[in-house]
């Protein structure tokens, strides 16, 4: 008892000398403010009360009326408010600045977690004026500039994010260069599409390091630079923001994390992460982290030319559903994806589910009493039912373009063959969706929602800016967009959100709140297991939910898809299939799932991980007993049959026994062993490997 008080005293004085590091550049204040404190109040307390303590500069800037806000906002009005909570493990406060002549206001809260050394906050104005307020830009989230007693280099790590490609999410590391930002934004409108994934690990020479976490379902920026030997700036904010606000209008902002962490491995910072994730952004039914589910299908794309579900009948999804009860394959969920809606199915005059989007009705010539049948038949055998929508493309000519021809955000100098954006930012049109969609959850019994978004709506947001009012649409999108997923949360307690656009093209700190990516790439076609791997093993740095599909039972391509969820998509009418292959794929996903909650090791670097020519391998381990899993791929062009990797968190005076899941051979390890090198060996190219290690009794000797 006395050593663990005794480390959890040295963590927090450790952390106690991070965040007094970081907020050295910005105020030299901090020693006094932390005396007076005491030692009860949480350390990330600390940081909060600090950072955005009356006097003090806050942590977020803006320009107003053409001049910067460091320059006047200590003048303006200030309130703070520590607000009651619920939750377990969490702080929140209020603050708010006012201008005493426009009474512009800017609102700030930010919410605290303790147990991880986190903040987030997010910011509102409003203008609480008689007229129009003065010209507002260039709003920057979270403005801020870290201190830190080592000078060295510091380095960003950071993720591609989607392209459609193998390299999606692919994990990167860059060296900052002195007082040359890195520049970052997603391309279209997406948050996660291009070349990054709105979450970055700025590590410093000192042993310490800071996630930085954005929460804009659209175009954000950030910068990051090193601006000393010692020192880090942090910028972000709205891409595109620079407008002014009616009376009583209001607007947020994107949202902000910050989490600090202490080690000589950066990994251990990521798995801080990983673990906050789950405890404080993941979605919770009873109380409990919601699973988001191992899923299958009703025969996808089947039989050509039809695309999806285009073709799909009642009769036939039931008797899939049938057929896989019959041969021991049940899922968690049956996913019915695109397809399923009036019109979908005439591919005969060229239509299918991509041009009909935007006739949100069942088709009856094929559901003639709706999905209902099917979700009944689903839920008798104890699954669950996921449908697929995707609300904001609307095709010309369709249901919802032609009803509701005032809610649909047009560019007016394209062809008539583009979409149209429904206008989620048009408070009635919002609630019409809202209620619309949620409807139609309860008349067919739909257990789980499946949101899709394939078009960049950033040209639509700012073809439609009124003038002096850059931004305000994609603002008006976003906020819409969470209310309407908030409300399908509230109405439906036990719901989950799939979300997916064009695959995982709309990851960020607000989405993962309230869904996961349940196919987090669109790339090749749906069937490239290396591809897979890379997904997995990038994104795996970051996020612990999300999924994929596969189509074959062979153990190198299942088990590249393994994920937290997976959906598979096996013809259990082609002969050619295996029943019991199906049947071994299912039982091992449902035993080795349970370790990708947990922390993750990169085994293989991230030097170039889409070529042929590599193993790649990872490790997920339980801290709460010690135990693991290692997955090794020998892709097709290796030369190398067997390679070294070392082992992390495994304890150097415990032994371990080390299973071969594929032979059922077990190998006695000490941990001193596993964490200085094990052969793993694959015999063939495009071959796979997977280990399970527990800490054991049995005694063995030293190698």
């Amino acid at each position: 008892m006395k050593r663990a008080t005794l480390q959890l005293k040295r963590k927090m004085l450790a952390t106690l000398l991070l965040l007094a590091i970081c907020i050295a550049c910005n105020n030299g204040a901090w020693a006094q403010r932390t005396a007076k404190m005491g030692k009860h109040i949480p350390v990330i307390e600390q940081f909060i009360r600090q950072q955005f303590a009356k006097g003090a500069v806050p942590p977020f800037s803006f320009i107003y009326d053409g001049k910067p806000s460091k320059n006047f906002i200590r003048k303006w009005n200030y309130t703070a408010t520590k607000l009651e909570g619920q939750e377990a493990d969490v702080i929140k406060y209020r603050f708010t600045y006012t201008d005493p002549n426009s009474r512009l206001q800017a609102e700030c809260l930010v919410t605290g977690y303790p147990s991880y050394d986190a903040a987030e906050w997010v910011l509102h104005f409003t203008n609480e004026g008689q007229t129009d307020s003065p010209l507002l830009k260039q709003v920057k989230v979270i403005d801020l500039t870290m201190c830190y007693p080592t000078q060295g280099n510091f380095t960003l790590h950071y993720a591609e994010g989607n392209h459609i490609s193998k390299a999606d999410f692919h994990p990167r590391s860059l060296p900052l260069a002195l007082n040359q930002p890195k520049e970052m934004a997603p391309t279209g409108g997406r948050s996660s599409e291009g070349d990054y994934l709105p979450f970055f690990n700025i590590e410093s020479p000192a042993g310490q390091g800071v996630f930085l976490s954005i929460g804009w379902s659209g175009t954000w920026y950030a910068d990051v630079c090193q601006t000393a030997a010692n020192s880090v700036s942090l910028a972000s904010g709205m891409k595109t923001c620079e407008l002014y606000l009616h009376k009583g209008e209001s607007i947020r902002t994107p949202s902000v994390s910050l989490m600090f962490w202490q080690s000589n491995n950066r990994i251990d910072g990521h798995n801080k992460f990983r673990r906050l994730v789950l405890a404080h952004k993941t979605r919770k039914i009873n109380g409990r982290i919601a699973e988001y589910p191992l899923s299958s299908g009703f025969n996808y794309r089947d039989p050509a030319p039809c695309t999806e579900y285009s073709c799909l009948t009642a009769d036939y999804a039931i008797a899939m559903v049938k057929r896989y009860i019959q041969f021991g394959l049940k899922p968690q969920v049956f996913w019915l994806d695109a397809g399923w809606n009036t019109g979908a199915s005439d591919y005969e005059n060229g239509k299918s589910w991509a041009n009909t989007v935007g006739n949100w009705t069942v088709d009856t010539l094929r559901f003639p009493e709706g999905l209902r049948p099917v979700a009944d038949e689903i839920h008798k055998v104890g699954a669950k039912f996921m449908v697929w929508f995707e609300p904001e493309r609307v095709i010309r000519g369709t249901q919802w373009a032609v009803e509701h021809p005032e809610w649909m955000l047009d560019i007016p100098e394209h062809n008539k063959d583009t979409y149209l954006l429904f206008d989620l930012g048009n408070p009635k049109a919002c609630e019409w969706l809202s209620r619309y969609i949620g409807d139609m959850l309860e008349e067919n019994a739909i257990d789980y929602y499946r949101q899709d978004f394939n078009m960049h709506p950033d040209i639509y947001w700012a073809a439609n800016d009124e003038p002096h009012r850059a931004g305000m649409k994609e603002i008006r999108h976003i906020e819409g967009l969470y209310r309407f997923w908030d409300y399908l949360l509230k109405r439906f307690p036990n719901l989950l959100i799939d979300n997916c656009a064009s695959g995982g093209k709309r990851l960020d700190w607000e989405t993962i709140g309230r869904s996961a990516p349940l196919w987090r790439s669109d790339y090749y076609h749906y069937d490239d297991p290396d591809g897979y791997q890379c997904h997995t093993y990038g994104l795996n740095f970051f996020l612990p939910l999300h999924g994929t599909g596969s189509l074959q039972t062979e153990p190198y391509s299942f088990r590249s898809s393994m994920s937290t969820a997976l959906i598979y998509n096996w013809k259990t009418t082609d002969k050619r299939s295996s029943i019991s292959e199906m049947r071994r794929c299912l039982k091992e996903f449902h035993y080795i799932r349970p370790y990708y909650y947990e922390d993750y090791y990169p085994l293989t670097g991230i030097e170039d991980i889409t070529r042929n020519n590599i193993w790649l391998a990872y490790q997920m381990h339980r801290p709460s007993d010690d135990s693991g899993i290692v997955m090794a791929f020998r892709r097709k062009d290796a030369k190398e049959n067997e390679i070294t990797v070392y082992l992390s968190a495994i304890k150097s005076t415990q032994n371990y026994t080390v299973k071969d899941l594929d032979t059922g051979i077990e190998t006695l390890y000490t941990g001193k062993q596993l964490a200085n090198g094990l052969q793993l060996v694959i015999s063939k190219p495009h071959g796979s490997l997977l280990l399970k290690y527990q800490p054991t009794n049995t005694k063995t000797r030293e190698k």
